[in-house]
């Protein structure tokens, strides 16, 4: 049996880390305009998206198969790390007025990292 938050953080965590990867790939317009303000080259865009993915993949798999629990640790850590330079990207441009967006994917990471620890 699920433990419910751990089912609704995990899977809001891997939607919404799907979503941006999606329009990372699409270079999406307000991808590409934040990516350049904050000092993100526009190269690494394919390279954050897979890592994105492959962060939503694992949070899924260690989820859905206890024995691939460590997976979904290791997964949610290497969310949180991204999210942690995505943070830190923003404080070094100085670009304030969006900082929620990656504050947001990083708490949704940290929470599933937390809930997939204690469960």
């Amino acid at each position: 049996m699920f433990d419910i938050a751990l089912l609704v953080v995990t899977l809001l965590t891997a939607a919404v880390n799907i979503a941006i990867a999606a329009a990372d790939l699409a270079g999406a317009s307000f991808v590409l305009a934040n990516s350049s303000e904050v000092g993100v080259p526009r190269a690494w865009l394919p390279r954050l998206a897979t890592l994105k993915l492959a962060g939503a993949v694992g949070l899924l798999l260690g989820l859905f198969y206890d024995s691939l629990r460590p997976l979904g640790v290791a997964a949610a850590c290497g969310l949180v790390l991204l999210y942690l330079g995505a943070l830190a990207f923003h404080l070094r441009a100085r670009v304030f007025y969006n900082l929620a967006f990656p504050g947001f994917y990083f708490a949704t990471a940290v929470a599933s990292l937390a809930l997939t620890v204690s469960s």
